[in-house]
């Protein structure tokens, strides 16, 4: 018995099939913006029929929110590798290798980013969008916690979405100057801010 030509077999991968259609929502979002996302344009990056898109993404908010879970689980995997890779990072370590994370992101990286944001910031309008994004913000941050206190992880979080904006919306993005000079200020231990004595000690 000869076997079943690719069509039939793509067919009966519902999970192959919903894969398609979120990856291709990511292209079309990166080409187009998310004003520019319609199943059918989905369906045309995916080479798939329209039916198959809003079969199992019957709205556009469930592509949107399908593209942002994938965004996210890439990220994760992306951040788990680099903290892997570095057990142990002193200040001045932490901030040269974020800051070159961070020049990447208005470089070679700026489409792929420019993707995360953009899906991060639908979360502004679109309710069901924000545990997704919580997990973006809490992600960073835990992998911070490796290196820093929870307070200077949270900063450096919120500095670094901050830049994040800046460099891509901005005309022109951040230099690395000043990205290191904020990212330093953020990371450096301030003996100032120590916890003060319980009373009576």
């Amino acid at each position: 018995m000869s076997a079943q030509p690719p069509a039939a077999r793509r067919r009966r991968d519902p999970e192959r099939r919903i894969a398609e259609i979120t990856e291709a929502t990511l292209s079309v979002i990166a080409e187009r913006g998310i004003e520019g996302l319609t199943h059918r344009a989905v369906a045309d990056k995916a080479g798939v029929p329209l039916g198959a898109t809003t079969y199992h993404f019957a709205t556009k908010d469930d592509l949107i929110e399908a593209a942002l879970a994938l965004a996210y689980e890439r990220y994760a995997a992306m951040l788990q590798q680099w903290a892997a890779q570095r057990p142990d990072l002193g200040v001045n370590q932490l901030v040269v290798l974020l800051t070159d994370a961070m020049m990447g992101v208005f470089g070679p990286n700026r489409a792929y980013e420019a993707v995360e944001l953009e899906l991060y910031v639908a979360a502004l309008r679109r309710p069901a969008l924000r545990p997704i994004a919580d997990r973006y913000t809490q992600a960073t941050t835990g992998v911070l916690l490796a290196y820093v206190d929870p307070v200077t992880a949270q900063a450096a979080t919120a500095a670094m979405n901050g830049l994040t904006l800046r460099g891509l919306a901005a005309s022109e993005p951040p230099t690395r100057a000043e990205v290191e000079d904020i990212l330093r200020r953020i990371l450096t231990p301030n003996p100032a801010l120590a916890t003060p004595p319980a009373p009576g000690r």
